[in-house]
């Protein structure tokens, strides 16, 4: 009898859990009496509660998040004996480390006192740089060294909590959509769900963006040829070719000179002769002039 008794209130029990379970049910998804599904109840109730039901707190995931993440960029400017060879070298290096070359501007010099310079812009792993800059730092002589980082930590917490939203979202509006009956629901949870996977896709770009700059540190490299103040002083033979040269050349301009001043005398003779004829005419005429007086 006691045995009886105890099945009797177990199955009371679970009948009560059934039927609470049941009206919750019926509660959560109304039908019409012609079996369709409102429209304004299921659209507007359900998207809301979509979204606000599965909203993850960004707190809530910070609290559990990884390492630091941050954006390393590095740059370095050095003086190298050759520029040419340093960038071969520089290709080579970016190769080792699994790297990849983003930038190179070269600018040849005008004259002996511009150098060469180039610009080397470079993506390596940012575990390997470190060893990167060491590398590079053997090309020659550096003049400036320095690591810039940006901690992105918080903003991507913020960023992965919105897009698992989104994505639990969507496929919440998806389960919507198959439980649908009439087309203007389908349509209007169709349109939530384009917009839905519209911010999915913004989102995850992104977050992949960021990933990426974490994952690659970005160097900034100024390569810059040494410059040669001072020429080598020539020998004493070299001297006294020299001056030879600049001897004889001398002579034979000078010659060139006189010759040319005795063309230009040639040229105007006549000139000359009907100036001097002139003024011979006068000075007699004034002889004779002064002897009649």
């Amino acid at each position: 009898m006691q045995y009886k008794s105890t099945l009797f209130l177990m199955l009371l029990f679970a009948g009560t859990i059934f039927t609470s379970c049941a009206s919750s049910t019926t509660e959560s998804i109304k039908i019409s009496e012609s079996g369709e599904v409102s429209s304004d109840t299921f659209v507007a109730q359900r998207v809301s509660d979509a979204s606000s039901k599965l909203i993850e707190s960004p707190q809530a995931v910070k609290a559990s998040r990884p390492k630091t993440q941050l954006i390393k960029k590095a740059a370095m400017t050095a003086i190298v004996d050759s520029v040419e060879e340093s960038i071969d070298a520089v290709l080579e290096i970016i190769t080792k480390q699994q790297g990849d070359l983003i930038k190179l501007e070269q600018k040849q010099p005008r004259n002996n006192r511009t150098p060469y310079k180039a610009l080397i812009q470079m993506r390596v792993p940012q575990n390997l740089l470190t060893l990167t800059l060491d590398e590079l730092a053997k090309l020659g002589t550096v003049q400036s060294r320095n690591i810039t980082a940006q901690d992105v930590s918080d903003r991507l917490v913020d960023i992965q909590a919105r897009l698992n939203n989104l994505r639990k979202t969507e496929a919440n509006l998806q389960k919507l959509i198959d439980r649908a009956k009439s087309v203007k629901d389908i349509l209007s949870v169709t349109q939530e769900l384009s917009k839905v996977r519209e911010q999915i896709e913004r989102i995850d770009a992104q977050l992949k963006n960021l990933q990426n700059q974490v994952a690659y540190s970005t160097i900034t490299l100024n390569l810059e040829a040494a410059v040669v103040n001072s020429s080598p002083k020539p020998n004493f033979g070299s001297q006294i070719k020299s001056t030879w040269n600049n001897s004889s050349n001398s002579v034979v301009e000078f010659t060139i000179g006189l010759l040319k001043i005795g063309i230009w005398l040639v040229a105007y003779t006549p000139y000359l002769l009907i100036m001097l004829a002139a003024a011979y005419g006068i000075n007699k005429w004034r002889r004779s002039s002064n002897n009649l007086n």
